[in-house]
């Protein structure tokens, strides 16, 4: 199938596809309008178990909607939030990607973070820097042997190159023999979104 050259989120979607089985556990670390939630799902099929993180409840709720009408189960956590069971359906948390580790039932064979801000929301209510790499720092650790997660960063609004900086010096500085880290750019333009795919071995 052929792809725009800057359409990283599918580039993401595409790699982790590659690894992903039907019934494994996967994670969406910004759930947003729920794209990549729907792209998590279609690849684990109902056996699987999906886990998307939001702050915002807009964002939930369109995925929730979204996830709904494909056929899945959804399971909706907005206040006082426990970390879900190991079971086949969608879990989405009203919650900071920083708080991954001790939400996630089991270890991810697919991860997937779409960066910056909800698409149609409030672009001054963005990730940070500071939670991403923390939720990055967590997301390696507990990413199963095989595994990847697909990081799609947008240098081009308000945040988002001090956010691509530390990023980009996180996976630069990932040292661990047991990872892989490819990085895809298009490299005349600057401003263009760009992808970090990590790939665990070991």
């Amino acid at each position: 199938m052929k792809h725009a050259l800057t359409r990283m989120v599918q580039w993401g979607q595409d790699l982790l596809a590659e690894v992903v089985q039907p019934g494994d556990i996967v994670a969406d670390l910004t759930a947003g309008s729920g794209q990549d939630t729907l792209a998590l799902f279609q690849m684990v099929g109902k056996a699987g178990q999906v886990i998307g993180f939001d702050i915002q409840a807009q964002a939930l709720l369109d995925t929730q909607e979204r996830m709904v009408t494909a056929g899945a189960q959804v399971r909706l956590q907005q206040q006082d939030i426990q970390p879900p069971e190991r079971d086949s359906g969608v879990d989405l948390l009203q919650i900071s990607h920083a708080d991954f580790a001790r939400m996630m039932p089991a270890s991810p064979k697919g991860i997937i973070a779409n960066l910056g801000y909800l698409p149609g929301g409030d672009k001054g209510l963005i990730t940070q820097p500071e939670t991403t790499v923390l939720a990055l720092e967590q997301a390696c650790s507990l990413l199963a042997k095989g595994g990847r997660m697909a990081v799609v960063i947008y240098p081009g609004h308000t945040g988002g190159t001090e956010e691509g900086n530390a990023v980009s010096e996180y996976f630069s500085e990932l040292q661990d023999p047991n990872f892989y880290v490819l990085q895809m750019k298009v490299s005349n333009r600057p401003q263009a979104p760009f992808l970090f795919v990590v790939e665990k071995t070991g």
